[in-house]
């Protein structure tokens, strides 16, 4: 059938609007690196005049950089803490994703595990360093447990937003179609859910590098946390940058394969966004 003027004048310019977006995201894209390296330029520029005790700049902090990996003295103990992070951090992806499901799809799970929950996130994990430094020592076991209490939260609660927010009639008509507890779990509620699920994930990665960080400052023996400790008693601002950014790209990429696989597995949220 062919089409009047007026109907491919209209699929023509919704073309536009789909592309216009992903033209937008290039462009973006361009100022986000050119505002990263302007930032550093500043840096460098204006941190030569600062006192070396208060702030570094990014040419010294490169040098302590590749005098540290060099020596060895970095990456054993970074080794140390991405090893204790990524087991805390995949045990609260788990217990979060579980819980937050069993409490938004069951009601009787919500109303037994709700006070828990609510009572334990709004506890700063500070507080608890010292009694789980107690219980577990200052090895790694406390280490990942501040760290899985640190990632679980933000998970659990997302997790369970996005499932209380599931519509009812989804349900019913998944029902209507002969389907069980199972298929409506695979097929209805994760896949609505799970933009919540990766927003809670990206908070949970952040949470979890402050977490570990914070134990180890606490216990001040190995890890970067300790690093940070040592470099700082010593004034050696140079040096403790390393670790400072070494944890930010870190945080950085974890966050971009985030949001990486959220479009892989979820497209159609990209196509639905307003802006």
């Amino acid at each position: 059938m062919a089409l009047s003027t007026l109907e491919q004048q209209a699929l023509a310019e919704l073309d536009l609007v789909r592309q216009k977006p992903f033209r937008l995201v290039d462009h973006l894209g361009l100022v986000r690196w050119v505002s990263v390296f302007g930032a550093i330029l500043l840096w460098e520029v204006f941190g030569r005049d600062v006192n070396p005790l208060f702030l570094s700049y990014p040419s010294a902090i490169a040098r302590a950089a590749v005098q540290l990996v060099g020596a060895g003295q970095f990456t054993q103990q970074a080794l140390n803490s991405l090893q204790v992070y990524f087991i805390g951090l995949a045990g609260a992806l788990v217990v979060g994703i579980v819980l937050g499901l069993l409490m938004g799809r069951y009601r009787l799970a919500e109303y037994i595990l709700d006070p828990f929950v609510y009572a334990l996130d709004a506890t700063p994990r500070v507080a608890l360093i010292p009694i789980l430094l107690l219980w577990f020592g200052l090895g790694a076991p406390a280490k990942i447990a501040v760290v899985f209490l640190s990632g679980v939260f933000p998970v659990l609660m997302n997790t369970f937003s996005g499932v209380r927010t599931v519509s009812s009639g989804l349900v019913e008509v998944g029902r209507a179609y002969g389907a069980g507890e199972g298929k409506i779990f695979t097929k209805i509620i994760m896949p609505a859910s799970l933009p919540f699920i990766m927003a809670g994930v990206r908070l949970a990665v952040g949470r979890a590098l402050i977490g570990i960080i914070t134990a180890e400052m606490f216990a001040a023996v190995t890890g970067l946390g300790a690093l940070l400790v040592r470099y700082s008693s010593a004034l050696a601002t140079d040096k403790f940058f390393v670790p400072v950014i070494f944890l930010a790209l870190l945080g950085v990429i974890l966050t971009r394969a985030v949001e990486y696989l959220e479009k892989r597995f979820a497209p159609w949220k990209e196509t639905e966004r307003a802006l």
